[in-house]
């Protein structure tokens, strides 16, 4: 079984930057889309930005100026660089690896997280 191992959250100033790494232990099976989920204290998890096989990417309306995913949406390491962060992006980071099966649904793999902290 795949693990999501993510790196690269902290606390940092409002206005600052980070990078998050995703990385998986094991063999990666095939995956169609790799992305960046988060949740806030008391709120759902929601999608941040993803990227699949064919390299296309999607952000969520809250970041899409900010943040950037690179790598290979087929497979790790993922990245995801935050610019200009705000307090409101503090939350839990996942990285997620997502397998669609059409009609039938997907299944995810999912990381531990990585806590990103926007404070002064």
């Amino acid at each position: 079984q795949v693990q999501l191992v993510e790196s690269g959250g902290g606390l940092v100033q409002p206005g600052g930057s980070l990078r998050l790494t995703c990385k998986a232990s094991g063999k990666m099976p095939y995956i169609d889309v790799m992305g960046w989920y988060r949740q806030a204290p008391g709120k759902q998890r929601e999608m941040v930005a993803t990227i699949t096989r064919r390299g296309d990417t999607n952000y969520a309306d809250s970041v899409e100026d900010r943040f950037a995913i690179s790598g290979d949406g087929a497979e790790t390491p993922v990245y995801l660089q935050m610019y200009n962060l705000k307090p409101e992006d503090t939350a839990v980071y996942y990285c997620n690896a997502r397998k669609w099966f059409g009609s039938l649904g997907e299944y995810d793999y999912w990381g531990q997280g990585t806590q990103v902290t926007v404070s002064s």
